[in-house]
């Protein structure tokens, strides 16, 4: 794969800091005041050099490969707003982070477009989401976290790694967190979650090496995407308690490299197991570190990333070519 150079916006920051790891030429747009999809590099994350911020009204003057889109307002609004009118019909993909909303089975994908590449994240995405004309395909996660990272598990407690749990209760599980937090030692780290008695938004340079030092990380999202604090606490040799929905149980066998169930008291259980034995914490997190190592390496996140742009550049060859044989 030659170098490319490839616009994306800051949509998902824990998800651009691992796919920028893929040696590629990034270009972020931002504007003043930096809103949603233009806070460029971010103060959180340390990003490589390749990875250049450019201001939004500059943009149309960059000699670009392809583009990446990832939510619906970049799809419909800030390619016209941004983009010359040549890199409109550059080739494309649109990065699915999300399961299908409102629904889980009915949902319309908002790209209905045969010359762009639908990416998602998860199997159970591509599977739940009416896909339309567009061409799909699935790149499991992968993380960029410091190798030098190793569970602990000194602190008998649990931790819940997840922002904006008010926002979104039922979606993100927040009832359930109550729940658990009410019967066992508890907390949570993200954005407001010091609203729940939590520590509240860590840097994510910062965050794993004090979310090494809990006994397990509880999940409690009933429909999302495969969450990445699944994949960041499995790549550390951190156990996870989860729920058994959407993409988990095909990553989470019970009792082996985790625990996934419907029944919350069950899970009450494994989370009570694992705070009064730290042994079989470490058992379950060596597991769990064996199987993100086999699944969500960041080589194998490079390939498929690379092999999806070899094949959008084709795509977009193709349509160009088709676009010059109706003007001929």
């Amino acid at each position: 794969m030659r170098r490319l150079k490839i616009l994306i916006w800051h949509i998902h920051g824990s998800y651009l800091n691992t796919l920028a790891r893929i040696e590629h030429d990034w270009y972020l747009p931002i504007k003043p005041g930096r809103p949603e999809g233009y806070g460029g590099r971010g103060p959180t994350f340390d990003l490589p050099g390749y990875v250049r911020e450019v201001p939004a009204e500059l943009v149309r003057d960059l000699d670009l490969d392809l583009i990446i889109y990832q939510t619906p307002q970049n799809f419909v609004q800030d390619r016209y707003e941004i983009l010359s009118v040549e890199q409109q019909r550059l080739p494309a993909i649109y990065l699915e982070h999300n399961t299908p909303k409102p629904d889980a089975v009915h949902s319309r994908h908002p790209v209905d477009d045969p010359n762009v590449l639908l990416v998602h994240v998860t199997h159970f995405n591509r599977l739940m989401w009416d896909n339309g004309r567009t061409p799909t395909t699935v790149i499991e996660h992968s993380v960029a976290l410091d190798p030098a990272l190793r569970y602990q598990g000194d602190l008998a407690q649990g931790i819940t790694v997840m922002n904006g749990m008010q926002a979104r209760p039922r979606i993100s599980g927040l009832d359930l967190f109550l729940h658990a937090q009410a019967r066992l030692p508890l907390t949570a780290v993200g954005m407001q979650t010091e609203e729940l008695g939590g520590l509240g938004d860590v840097p994510y340079r910062e965050l794993h090496r004090q979310v090494t030092r809990y006994r397990f990380l509880f999940s409690p999202a009933r429909y999302t995407s495969l969450p990445l604090a699944v994949i960041e606490a499995m790549t550390i040799g951190m156990p996870v308690v989860a729920l058994a929905t959407t993409e988990l149980p095909s990553v989470i066998e019970h009792g082996m490299n985790g625990y996934v169930s419907c029944d919350i008291d069950e899970l009450l259980e494994a989370m009570q197991a694992l705070i009064a034995d730290p042994v079989l914490a470490q058992r379950i997190g060596a597991s769990a570190r064996e199987t993100a190592g086999e699944r969500f390496g960041l080589n194998r996140f490079a390939r498929d990333w690379n092999r999806a742009f070899a094949e959008v550049l084709e795509l977009g060859g193709r349509s160009r070519l088709g676009r010059q044989e109706v003007l001929l």
